[in-house]
């Protein structure tokens, strides 16, 4: 049974800027289907989230009581990357988002129980939900947009490391420095993988917070962004693997999946940061966003459940703990994105679509899916998981 959602998480539309709350975004249309942002936009130090959620053409959230047929489910997604590490309980993804999330255990219960997946709960060591501080109490208060971003995060976190630990660690606020702050408390307290599904404008400030978003051996994930063409931060920090997104649809070839660039995934040439050394394209003479890529078109969106009902939602917020959880099916321990770009050989290239308009000529993978490298998606999408770890 599917309907529009008018009370409760209708208000997941609302997300916190510089100054008090802001309203979300307009419908935005993928083809036949309708979406929205579910946070707002934000302007300086701060952070939205990059979750967009199917809905009608008003903007009302579709939900359903049992699984929408249309959301890609652990399976689907497993198929489609050719996927058959499931990690081990010595792993720790954690996923890191702003504000609180009241009944993140309980929903992922049901999401992991729905397809088949082992329970993921306090009691038996699974799960856990941090403060920014590292602790198991004490948690900020709730925002519904935050919210169903962070049922979105554990949701592709588990399906893709079924038997990692999965934490959610809460940030106080969607400032980078409270984001910050929560991911340095995730590496200080053990995580192998942090995604990050969250970014803002690419501006002078962030430099400044760098140093939360470098730890060696930790494989950081972070969201391209939402918003086509345009670099965003933490996605442009060389500590960082920035993960595009794509359109994924099945269908007769021998992978039986076939790809191509999500316009509303981030790509570009960073201002504020130098090339890495792992990075060899040509054009821009800084760091290249992005560096992989995996589904995020709500058009062919997953499936997620919060309070009560299900949904469908894409944004390179899927994409991110999506890579995050492969990562950690295979063993999270990571150089940087020095790791995937070591091996590109194993990837699925994702040759057509863009993002935006950008210069023609040597730049023009900036912005178009090409052969080989390009900005909308890196190096392309996993065939299975062997550049993602140890």
């Amino acid at each position: 049974m599917r309907g529009i959602l008018t009370g409760g998480l209708l208000s997941a539309f609302v997300a916190f800027g510089v100054a008090g709350s802001a309203s979300a975004d307009g419908v935005e249309r993928s083809g036949n289907t309708f979406h929205k942002a579910i946070c707002g936009r934000v302007v300086g130090a701060v952070a939205r989230c990059h979750a967009h959620v199917v809905t009608d053409s008003t903007g009302k959230m579709i939900t359903s009581v049992r699984p929408p047929i249309s959301g890609k489910t652990p399976a689907d997604l497993r198929d489609a990357y050719k996927i058959t590490a499931t990690g081990s309980s010595s792993t720790i993804v954690a996923v890191v988002d702003a504000f609180g999330y009241d009944t993140a255990e309980a929903d992922l219960a049901v999401y992991r129980t729905q397809w088949g997946l082992p329970d993921c709960t306090t009691a038996n060591g699974c799960f856990k939900k941090l403060n920014q501080k590292g602790k198991q109490k004490n948690y900020p208060p709730q925002n519904n947009g935050w919210a169903l971003e962070s049922a979105l995060d554990l949701d592709m976190a588990s399906a893709m490391c079924p038997n990692c630990q999965i934490w959610l660690v809460e940030a106080n606020t969607n400032s980078f420095k409270n984001l910050g702050t929560a991911v340095d408390t995730a590496a200080a307290l053990g995580a192998h993988v942090i995604s990050n599904s969250y970014g803002g404008g690419e501006g002078g400030y962030a430099p400044k917070f760098e140093h939360y978003y470098d730890h060696p051996g930790v494989a950081v994930t972070a969201s391209t962004g939402d918003a086509g063409y345009g670099v965003q931060a933490p996605a442009d920090m060389p500590g960082v693997i920035a993960v595009g997104g794509t359109h994924l649809v099945a269908d007769g070839s021998d992978r039986g999946w076939s790809e191509t660039v999500w316009t509303g995934a981030g790509s570009g040439c960073s201002k504020q940061f130098a090339k890495p050394e792992w990075q060899t394209d040509k054009a821009c003479k800084n760091r290249m966003v992005g560096d992989v890529s995996a589904v995020a078109d709500p058009a062919t969106g997953v499936a997620v459940y919060i309070q009560g009902h299900w949904t469908v939602v894409g944004g390179t917020s899927v994409s991110a703990p999506l890579i995050g959880g492969i990562f950690g099916a295979n063993g999270g321990v990571v150089d940087r994105a020095t790791t995937l770009y070591a091996n590109p050989s194993a990837f699925f290239d994702v040759t057509t679509g863009h993002n935006g308009t950008c210069n023609t000529g040597t730049k023009a993978y900036f912005c178009n899916g090409e052969v080989g490298y390009d900005g909308p998606t890196g190096l392309g999408t996993p065939n299975g998981s062997s550049a993602f770890g140890n």
